[in-house]
Formats: C-alpha cells, structure tokens, sequence
C-alpha cells in the first residue's frame, strides 16, 4: 500500500468492511457444519457480535488481527505512512472491543474472540468453538 495515491488508498479502505469478512465467514461456515445455529449481529447487544448463540447466552467475535491491535506479527505491524493517525484508530478499536466485552459479562453473556491468525488451523479453532460452546454459561449474579 506504500505507492498508492491518496483515491486508490482510498479506494482499498472502502472495500473493508465491519462484517461478513473472509475471516467471520470462514467461522460461521465451521460453526454451521459442527450443527451449532446462531443468530448474526445482533444490534441489541454491545459490539454486535458476530454469532450470537441466545439459548446458551454466548457471543463470538470475529476479529482481524491488524484492524483490532492481536499480539501476533500481523496485527503488531504499523503502517509506514500516518503512524498517528492508525495508532490511535486501533487503540480506540482495543478500547471499544474491551468496553464490548466487559457490558457483555455484566449482563450474564459468555464472549468468545477468535483472531483471523487462529482460522488458519480449523482442527483447532473446531476443538475451541466447541469448548466454549458446549461450557456451562455464566450463571446469575
């Protein structure tokens, strides 16, 4: 992205978009064959997670590695080019997606995140969706 002018930069920010990502699609696709259904979205809770499972009171969220700030070599890159100005955006990101989780655990809801880095070992990622899925919920106060 070094030598692409301001419209053509501007241009390939346009065509990311918040859901039906590669990633949130790779997983709504395993979850779906494992037999688990859910509810996608869901503009009620905080953060719209991305599969929303209402009986068992579970969210999953779907993040990208760079644009939510994971520890892992994708997401600890910085951009050469305004370094201010994406710092700050995914520190801002962090925060939201830490005030998410935290309004989500006070009202009785278990959070799962899986980072784009994970879904590229579906053996894996299958073995923890279920875990969390199949883990007694968060009881009551």
């Amino acid at each position: 992205m070094d030598n692409l002018s301001p419209a053509e930069r501007s241009e390939t920010m346009a065509r990311v978009h918040s859901k039906n990502s590669r990633p949130e699609m790779t997983v709504r696709r395993l979850t779906h064959t494992m037999g688990y259904r859910y509810r996608l979205h869901r503009k009620e809770l905080p953060g719209k997670p991305d599969l929303v499972f209402p009986s068992r009171r579970k969210v999953i969220f779907v993040h990208g590695c760079f644009w939510h700030g994971h520890d892992c070599r994708r997401g600890a890159r910085t951009p050469k080019t305004n370094r201010d100005y994406w710092q700050a955006k995914i520190g801002r990101n962090k925060a939201r997606d830490e005030k998410s989780r935290t309004s989500l655990s006070a009202a009785q809801w278990d959070v799962l995140t899986i980072w784009e880095c994970e879904i590229k070992e579906p053996s894996v990622l299958k073995r923890r969706i279920t875990r969390f899925l199949n883990r007694a919920a968060i009881s009551p106060g």
